[in-house]
């Protein structure tokens, strides 16, 4: 029984890249790098060989060449090179009748498993070089003990026949395809996301053309003006002072939409969540007029700070106006109306809208991965606003009625110095 609770110990250890590589990305638009392969790969190495299944005085039976097969597939040569080299140290340092016939099994192994690896590489089936680094890796142990010592094979033939390659078949069969599974789905996560992002700034920015051409409108009117009429001088200084404030206008416009479509970062820092709205709704706005929306909002008294990062935050609100917007982009007197207060020690901010509404399904399915309630969408925009919300320790709630409109009720704490 203790020998089936070892063996299944190691098998979460060959399982453990694919949870914390889970753990530590959820949340983060980017995939893995070598840096996360190498640590992992590392500590999986030492935990497996720590702990490692045995029935034979000096013999440790572990998970060790699995680990070094994920660490070449996904880390590359450098991150192989690394393993062999914690294994020499920590396996001489760990001693035993087994060091040298386990040297002797890795000296075997190391370099068939690069060759699999460049066959990993260049082959597109690879599926089938998984299956062959399976069978290979699994039967090298058991050869290499059965050359050392065939009465061990023997005495504990179903440990060594059945449960050490079925242990090491099993890990790479289960561990590789996994990972490969989970950096897929984070890679077309990303792109969609950046899709999302682009498409959002694509509207907006053909909002805003119509928003800057007033200001320039206006400026080369009084130019021309000034140049075809005479005029006293304090009357030409009144008109450029004018455009003066119509060009001010229209850099202040540009600069806010160039807020919003800057790469994101990962800081994260003291926001005015009041002010990102602020700045949000101005950007905005011309894209509400655009369908003919009333975007308004309640002031409150004081800023609201947040720790937060900044470009997220105001991506997550573009996401979740946008949505508002469009929402009523088809109704008579369309509104959209945000309200931001502190209750309870929280942000409160309420994003309501007179739209098409929901059914309580499709309430149900928000933040869903490719779940959309546009006939275009992808869902990605609601995902990444829910994945924000929920890293900050928020919070969101819904209320919709068909052909009556929304309601988000988001919940976000606010810094511990604020409202005391």
């Amino acid at each position: 029984m203790n020998i089936m609770k070892e063996l299944l110990l190691q098998q979460f250890f060959a399982l453990m890249p694919f949870v914390m590589f889970n753990i530590y990305y959820r949340d983060k638009m980017q995939n893995y790098d070598r840096k996360f392969i190498i640590i992992t790969s590392v500590i999986c190495l030492f935990l497996s060989m720590t702990f490692g299944a045995g029935v034979i005085t000096g013999f440790f039976y572990d998970i060790r060449f699995v680990i070094m097969f994920f660490g070449l597939i996904f880390g590359g040569l450098q991150t192989g090179f690394i393993l062999l080299f914690e294994f020499v140290l920590y396996r001489i340092y760990l001693g035993g009748d087994g060091t040298w016939p386990s040297m002797i099994t890795m000296s075997i192994a190391f370099p068939l498993s690069i060759l699999l690896y460049k066959m990993y590489q260049r082959i597109h089936r690879k599926s089938l070089i998984i299956l062959m680094a399976g069978f290979i890796i699994s039967l090298i142990p058991l050869a290499t003990v059965y050359f050392h010592n065939p009465e061990d094979v023997t005495s504990h033939l179903v440990f060594h026949t059945f449960a050490i390659p079925i242990q090491n078949a099993a890990g790479i069969w289960i561990l590789i395809p996994l990972f490969q599974r989970a950096i897929s789905n984070k890679e077309l996560f990303i792109i969609y996301a950046q899709n999302e992002k682009m498409e959002a700034i694509s509207h907006v920015a053909a909002s805003l053309v119509h928003e800057v051409r007033n200001p320039l409108t206006t400026v080369k009117g009084f130019l021309k003006l000034i140049r075809e009429s005479p005029m006293e001088r304090n009357k030409v200084e009144s008109y450029i002072d004018i455009c003066t404030e119509e060009i001010q206008r229209t850099e202040s416009i540009l600069s806010e939409y160039l807020s919003i479509s800057k790469p994101m970062t990962e800081k994260r820092e003291a926001v005015d969540l009041y002010l990102q709205l602020q700045t949000i709704i101005d950007v905005m706005k011309p894209y509400a007029n655009m369908y003919n929306v009333n975007l308004d909002m309640n002031k409150t008294a004081g800023p609201i700070q947040i720790l937060a990062n900044q470009d997220r935050i105001k991506q997550f609100l573009v996401n979740i106006i946008k949505n508002a917007i469009e929402a009523c982009a088809n109704v008579p007197l369309g509104e959209v109306n945000l309200r931001l207060e502190v209750i309870n020690r929280k942000a409160i901010l309420t994003i309501k809208d007179n739209g098409i509404g929901m059914s309580q399904e499709q309430v149900n399915r928000l933040g869903s991965i490719y779940f959309s309630t546009k006939t275009k969408g992808t869902g990605l925009g609601l995902t990444f606003s829910y994945q924000v919300i929920h890293e900050l320790g928020g919070s969101v709630s819904v209320h919709s009625i068909p052909q009556v409109g929304t309601q988000f009720s988001i919940t976000l704490p606010i810094l511990k110095d604020e409202y005391t």
